[in-house]
């Protein structure tokens, strides 16, 4: 089912998720296949439980040909529960994020440019991946919403921040 993403603003994006303490559960599939279908809807490229009002530790993001980001690697799709996010370098790369519950916006955001992610799947099996570029890119912004953290809130320079029609006048950047 597509739920309402909450906007920028909603108190309940501000607050920190509660690990999940139960895998493989009928009610965590049905928060998946929401939040699936959700993300599908909107073309994006991940989604974290706090944005559809549910306040645990569960993202998911994958990305494969999406119009919001056209010129980005392929990243698997992946369930991520309960994460643990260890930088592999003190290298920060700077690039332009959006997120669903910020529709219209772009910011010049800095990120861990290399990084390693640990968690489990839906069943409970863990999960230990090191990635770099765009995948690390999505992973932190996803964790950071389990954290109450939206990306305006990490950057550094706010003249590279706004509504994407005045920052890429004459692109065509797709957006809600």
């Amino acid at each position: 089912m597509i739920r309402e993403v909450l906007k920028m603003g909603d108190p309940r994006l501000l607050q920190q998720a509660q690990p999940l303490q139960q895998f493989d559960t009928p009610e965590l599939h049905a928060l998946l296949a929401d939040l699936r279908d959700t993300m599908a809807h909107l073309n994006g490229a991940g989604l974290a439980a706090p944005q559809i009002g549910v306040g645990l530790q569960v993202v998911i993001f994958g990305v494969e040909q999406n119009p919001r980001y056209p010129q980005v690697e392929d990243i698997p799709d992946t369930v991520l529960i309960n994460p643990v996010l260890t930088p592999l370098s003190d290298e920060l790369e700077e690039d332009w994020e959006g997120c669903l519950s910020l529709p219209g916006l772009r910011g010049m955001v800095p990120r861990h440019a290399r990084l390693r992610y640990q968690g489990f799947d839906e069943k409970g099996n863990p999960i230990d991946r090191s990635v770099d570029g765009f995948h690390a890119r999505v992973v932190q912004h996803e964790c950071d919403h389990l954290l109450g953290i939206l990306y305006p809130m990490r950057i550094r320079d706010f003249s590279k921040f706004g509504f994407i029609q005045a920052l890429f006048p004459g692109e065509d950047v797709i957006d809600e």
